[in-house]
């Protein structure tokens, strides 16, 4: 006897848990994903084109450092840079930031 109460109030809990708001959160995720696809990407920092650039070599130098270790060489190389050495990532920066501004201006004219 006790184990058809207990299978019966699992299938009452099981009940109250599939209602709407599960089906109303995977309504509302599907469509904020729909809406985050119309966004233009983000533009990159000048640090993030460096980082681009160099994390092969770093690899290559380091086969055996972790996703963390390798981050963290790419964080000492870039502050060790100087103002001139920085200049081209800094460049590409703010064509990025141009690009991702304008691609804004043209989803929200839309």
């Amino acid at each position: 006897m006790p184990r058809a109460a207990t299978a019966s109030r699992k299938k009452e809990a099981a009940a109250e848990t599939t209602d709407k708001p599960a089906r109303a959160a995977r309504r509302s995720a599907k469509k904020s994903k729909e809406a985050s696809a119309a966004k233009p990407k983000r533009a990159l920092s000048a640090y993030m084109f460096f980082s681009q650039d160099k994390r092969n070599e770093v690899k290559d130098s380091n086969p055996n450092a972790t996703f963390g270790e390798i981050g963290k060489l790419l964080g000492k190389m870039w502050s060790e840079l100087t103002e001139e050495q920085k200049k081209p990532y800094k460049e590409k920066s703010e064509k990025d930031k141009a690009r991702y501004e304008a691609e804004r201006a043209a989803v929200a004219a839309n």
